[in-house]
């Protein structure tokens, strides 16, 4: 206990002295929201990695789908490092920092104002942003509850939910974008170092990878024919390989469309930062989803450790991870109480880095495009000021749910974290992933198009809610069912559906493409002067 009151008490202190000492880079709103827009590859790349990863993945996902998958479940931490990261960077990235930089826009909710020339776009964007950031910052604080209670069961989930809270909050408010990056560096360390640490402890504690893996290949499943499928959880696919495939689109491609990822480019430095970014970020997604994802797919193997219901699955699937820590601290003696204080931190970690991200992205698109626009005479100072209080009652809110998700036990078992997470997801990257991508790329997007796909982003991933949380209905159609029961298909479905989408009402709706697009488009047309061994030159341009 003493180990891991010291290792939490240390950390704290170092995330609130970062705060107070990035108050001189948060002075204004550019410096505040964006960090002036100078941030380097390193910090940049770290926050773009700790706000994707978070005890979302840890608790929820790698315990729920790494049981459901077996090893199988490595390819979502591979499809979140090469799709999710590597390729976000690489197609989004340069052109995110350069059109946003001349248009002047500031959030995801701007970019679509400025871009398509419409304010109501503005505010419908930053009304579904707000919405929809709630459940998974609740989902952050819900990732804690049993990890957290079964380590300190002498004091309450509650005290915890608030401690993180206040400390998120005064680190953000004090630092804003510039504090936080540089937190998020920090926490991105401790991730690295803890799941390192885990997989090794993983499968040392099980007779090393090889005995490990062929413990788990003694593990079963029954097809829904009746057919017997041996070492369904070390095969290749897995034994649920559609299933595998929504949860890689949703949780890898999901990344294109949501601000709080997307806003990370904005702030890129230069082009030196993009490149090191690029193989940074994807390095860490590599270590971090791909470690956490393989640590998950070994669950079955501490099911003793897991209360199981009638089929043979846990009663809840956030168990599974902190059930493999308490019997991992169990066969490690000393050593173990080390480990699991250094997992409190990567968990504390991990959420914390995300729940700072999520928070200043919904309090500056609530202040910048919704209230300023109603507010015009707002000042600078007192946007400033609008904005650090809804960091502050975004933090409570989401607190506040998650606390009622704990006490309402019902209710938490019918929402697990990584259905909380989904719903976000699958709502904002079904609405934005389409129009933003193709606003970047193609300059016959149409205002019409965006609309579009809000109406069927939101259309399809409400519909799923409605149907398998309000009206607890089944769908007996195989494509229904796959799609319409699960918060993580329906979110694939928007995403994809987006993409179909927008071109086909572009097409169809040419007289809405915005005013003045050529203009908007020049930004990459501009001319930079770079050293031959940056670029090779053309004959047409070679100096003699």
């Amino acid at each position: 206990m003493v180990v891991k009151i010291i290792f939490i008490v240390l950390f704290f202190a170092m995330l609130v002295a970062v705060g107070f000492l990035s108050r001189k880079k948060a002075a204004n709103i550019d410096g505040f929201v964006l960090g002036g827009r100078s941030v380097g590859p390193w910090l940049t790349a770290f926050s773009f990695g700790t706000s994707y990863f978070s005890a979302v993945i840890f608790i929820g996902y790698a315990g729920r789908f790494g049981w459901n998958f077996g090893l199988a479940s490595t390819w979502i931490g591979l499809g979140n490092a090469l799709i999710g990261s590597l390729m976000a960077w690489v197609i989004l990235g340069r052109r995110t920092r350069i059109m946003t930089q001349h248009l002047g826009s500031k959030t995801m909710p701007d970019f679509f104002a400025l871009r398509f020339d419409s304010k109501p776009l503005k505010i419908t964007a930053a009304c579904i942003v707000f919405l929809f950031l709630i459940p998974y910052t609740a989902s952050l604080f819900n990732g804690l509850s049993q990890l957290f209670t079964a380590s300190f069961p002498s004091l309450s989930y509650t005290w915890w939910v608030i401690i993180m809270a206040v400390l998120t909050g005064v680190y953000v408010i004090a630092g804003g974008y510039v504090g936080s990056a540089i937190n998020n560096f920090i926490q991105g360390i401790v991730m690295l170092a803890g799941i390192i640490a885990l997989v090794v402890a993983v499968v040392s504690s099980n007779g090393g990878l090889t005995e490990a893996v062929a413990k788990l290949s003694e593990q079963s499943v029954t097809t829904e024919a009746g057919t017997t499928f041996s070492g369904a959880y070390t095969s290749f696919f897995g034994p649920q390989p559609l299933q595998l495939l929504g949860v890689v689109i949703l949780t890898s491609l999901g990344t294109w469309g949501l601000p709080q990822m997307v806003g990370k480019f904005y702030a890129i430095k230069d082009e030196s930062a993009i490149h090191k970014g690029t193989v940074i970020s994807t390095l860490f997604a590599i270590v971090i989803a791909g470690g956490s994802y393989f640590l998950g797919g070994f669950g079955r193997l501490y099911q003793s450790s897991v209360t199981l219901n009638a089929q043979g699955n846990p009663a809840s699937f956030d168990t599974i991870m902190p059930a493999m820590l308490s019997a991992l601290n169990l066969k490690m003696g000393s050593a173990g109480d080390w480990l699991i204080a250094l997992v409190l931190v990567l968990v504390l970690a991990a959420s914390m880095s995300t729940l700072s991200s999520l928070v200043l992205t919904s309090a500056t698109t609530i202040t910048l495009d919704l209230v300023a626009q109603v507010k015009t005479t707002m000042t600078e100072k007192k946007k400033m000021l609008f904005i650090r209080g809804l960091v502050g009652l975004s933090i409570l809110v989401s607190g506040a749910i998650a606390i009622l998700l704990v006490v309402n036990r019902e209710l938490a078992g019918r929402l697990y974290i990584s259905d909380l997470m989904g719903i976000s997801w699958g709502t904002l990257a079904g609405c934005f992933l389409a129009p933003f991508l193709y606003g970047l790329f193609w300059k016959k997007t149409t205002r019409a198009s965006v609309w579009a796909c809000f109406a069927t982003g939101l259309g399809i991933t409400l519909t799923e809610f409605f149907v398998t949380s309000v009206a607890k209905y089944t769908f007996t159609n195989p494509f229904l069912n796959y799609f319409f029961n699960s918060a993580i298909n329906a979110g694939m479905l928007a995403m994809l559906a987006g993409l179909v989408i927008v071109p086909v009402v572009s097409l169809l709706t040419r007289k809405t493409i915005p005013d003045h697009i050529d203009e908007k488009f020049d930004c990459y047309q501009q001319k930079v002067v770079v050293k031959v061994s940056d670029a090779l030159p053309s004959d047409s341009t070679t100096e003699s």
